[in-house]
């Protein structure tokens, strides 16, 4: 029975996706586009909770992915998702793979710790006016960020009225691209290794496999998901600012990744939606007070269901599937 409920929640979850343009309004649709374009990044935050290590600084790839918008807009006139989504998860592996050579050594308070210190370096490059004599804002645009423009779909230009349908069906595309990107990766090798070194690193050492490797393998991958979710983000939001690479984003994807559940790959999809929708509502009806809001709902989550949302519906599921069992026997 369990082995068939998963593939008809996906079917199901699918069609609702699917349908979002056909039934929700304009300003639903750009909240569900961009929770899409934010899933990749908690995704990537969200492989390394399962290896029972944090990270504070994956804005960093994030933002490498927007300005890969922002300067591919700039400077060569290019503004199509078909090629920059490619090449933001390539430049934000490509930084990953750099920046990984120093953390892949790292664990614990260091890891996040560091992470975090590479990421705010980049958001002061990209803040700054000027950095070691050099002018900036000519390149960046400093406070005043740099404008992404109207995406294209292998060269065509859709009409106003329909660019946001566009784009949302290429951002849930690339989304479920990702999806199975990393169920593959997380069925290899590499990724049972990953959820061991939890465990004890120890015993993957001795069974020949390198734990520093296996960080660094997945520290690429991440990289990459985020530069990929940069450069969505920055398409449907328009504009980048230093901002994405700032430490608050990333904290973001860490609440986000705990408000869905990280031990599964649908539950920082579910976290996502959740967050941005639960964040609209909140800064309407408590303006002042929609973080203190954020923060309860975090408590409650670690408190009484630190599994996140979708360990709830794992839960009814099983509820279920039990009193099926029980009316077959009957």
């Amino acid at each position: 029975m369990e082995r068939k409920r998963l593939p008809v929640a996906a079917v199901v979850a699918g069609l609702v996706l699917l349908a979002v343009p056909l039934v929700l309004p304009e300003w639903m649709k750009f909240i569900v586009t961009l929770a899409l374009a934010k899933f990749l990044a908690v995704l990537a935050v969200a492989l390394f909770l399962r290896a029972g290590m944090v990270t504070f600084g994956h804005a960093m790839f994030y933002a490498v992915g927007a300005y890969t918008v922002g300067f591919g807009a700039k400077w060569f006139g290019l503004r199509d998702i078909v090629l920059l989504v490619p090449l933001g998860a390539v430049l934000g592996a490509v930084v990953a793979a750099l920046v990984g050579l120093v953390m892949a050594r790292y664990r614990e308070v260091f890891f996040a710790m560091l992470n975090l210190a590479f990421s705010m370096m980049l958001y002061g490059v990209l803040l700054k006016l000027y950095w070691l004599l050099l002018k900036l804002y000519w390149l960046t645009g400093g406070t005043d960020g740099l404008s992404a423009g109207a995406p294209t779909f292998l060269g065509y230009a859709p009409p106003r009225e329909y660019l946001r349908d566009f784009l949302y069906y290429a951002t849930l595309l690339v989304a479920g691209l990702a999806i199975y990107g990393v169920y593959r990766f997380l069925a290899s090798p590499l990724g049972y290794y990953l959820k061991a070194r939890a465990d004890n690193e120890i015993r993957i050492e001795y069974s020949g496999e390198s734990v520093r490797h296996v960080i660094y393998v997945t520290y690429v991958l991440s990289g990459a998901l985020a530069g990929a979710s940069g450069v969505l983000a920055a398409f449907t939001v328009g504009h980048i600012v230093p901002e994405y690479a700032f430490w608050i984003q990333s904290g973001d994807f860490v609440f986000v990744a705990l408000l869905g559940g990280f031990e599964s790959v649908p539950g920082p999809l579910v976290g996502a939606i959740a967050f941005e929708f639960i964040r609209t509502y909140a800064s309407k009806y408590f303006p002042n007070e929609w973080q203190m809001t954020l923060g309860i709902i975090m408590l409650a989550i670690i408190l009484f269901r630190p599994g996140g949302l979708w360990a709830i519906y794992e839960e009814l599921a099983a509820r279920f599937g039990r009193r099926e069992r029980e009316a077959e026997r009957a």
